[in-house]
């Protein structure tokens, strides 16, 4: 029998390599909630159009919204010099208080960034203090936590797209850069915490790998969330109010004048068409996907059955309510319930081939 001074040194290295892996994971999950959240919040700041409200990025002093009425005026002046309010909001005749509605939103989504980035830096750099981080995932938090700033700096130069222009919106690429990068990192956040839930319970458990099929998935997927970024930031859910036809035709009536390049990445009627029926490759691929993770995993398949048929459905309704304020925020918001049910699912096609290769 080994005497316990032979086998102590051997404990603090397994420590180490081990970590706290299950803390790890709960941490992870609150911060992936979160950012869904603030993608719903998100959706709300466009479709109220009140991202252009704070024509100001003030890292510090933007966490306080303004605190007097000369304050509250001195910022309404700012908005009043935007495109968005001289050819769009101040022929509707916005008020003041009118503008303190929109203010609240972009103030409110802000600051929701703020916090999340508290929420994953604070946390990280105590479970690095403390050794707790688990062997070989030290860069993969650094990288979503450099995601997070990314996000900041990306937010700010979409809003500068709009301020100081004639521009009544800010760019739709812009804006999809920064809704596609919230959602890569929701898709690392699940991943990670899935990685480190399998490490909790099998110390020997390797990270799961990305499949190529898996990847397809993705990248049809991808397509589909950027079509509808670019729908969403052009304002081409108002292309047409009926379905499955749009203005009475099967296929819409398009200029390409300006061209092939411009009019796919700019025309809203051809966008909001193209949008609508990648959906149904988009599904074709999900129902691959989660028949392949079926047998090893059916809560992961059940999720992503259940999200993209709930998220098909609002997209059809948001049409048909000629864009419906909340039925479109639930569309946006069950489109982030989908990238973290396809992350999981990808997730689980990884182990399940990582299995079946030993």
């Amino acid at each position: 029998m080994a005497s316990h001074a032979e086998i102590s040194p051997s404990l603090p290295t397994n420590a180490r390599h081990l970590g706290r892996p299950l803390a790890l994971a709960r941490w992870l999950w609150v911060v992936a909630m979160m950012v869904i959240v603030i993608v719903v919040v998100g959706g709300i700041t466009r479709l109220t159009e009140s991202g252009l409200s704070i024509t100001q990025w003030d890292v510090v002093s933007g966490v306080l919204p303004p605190l007097s009425q000369e304050a509250w005026q001195a910022e309404f002046d700012l908005y009043r010099q935007t495109g968005e309010y001289r050819f769009e909001s101040g022929p509707a005749g916005m008020d003041l208080e009118a503008f303190k509605f929109i203010y609240f939103w972009e103030w409110f989504h802000r600051n929701l960034g703020r916090l999340i980035g508290l929420a994953f830096a604070l946390p990280m750099a105590w479970y690095w203090i403390k050794g707790a981080i688990p062997s070989g995932y030290k860069p993969r938090l650094f990288a979503m936590l450099s995601l997070i700033g990314m996000q900041g700096a990306l937010g700010w130069y979409m809003v500068s797209s709009g301020v100081g222009t004639d521009l009544t919106d800010v760019s739709h690429f812009r804006l999809s850069a920064h809704l596609l990068t919230a959602l890569f990192l929701l898709g690392g956040l699940v991943w990670t915490a899935l990685d480190l839930q399998r490490l909790a319970r099998d110390p020997s458990a390797r990270p799961a790998p990305l499949t190529a099929p898996s990847l397809i998935v993705a990248t049809v997927l991808f397509i589909q969330l950027l079509l509808g970024a670019w729908v969403a930031g052009l304002n081409a859910g108002h292309a047409s109010y009926d379905w499955p036809l749009m203005n009475g035709r099967l296929i819409p009536e398009v200029d390409f004048s300006r061209g092939i390049l411009w009019t796919l990445t700019h025309d809203p009627f051809l966008l909001h068409f193209l949008h609508r029926w990648w959906a149904w490759i988009a599904v074709a691929a999900l129902v691959w996907l989660s028949r392949r993770v079926r047998k090893t995993d059916r809560a992961a398949s059940v999720a992503i059955h259940s999200a993209f048929g709930v998220m098909v459905l609002l997209g059809i309704a948001t049409v048909i309510t000629e864009v419906s304020l909340w039925i479109a925020v639930s569309h946006q918001f069950v489109g982030a319930l989908l990238v973290a049910s396809v992350a999981w699912g990808m997730h689980s096609d990884g182990v399940a081939a990582r299995a079946n290769s030993v």
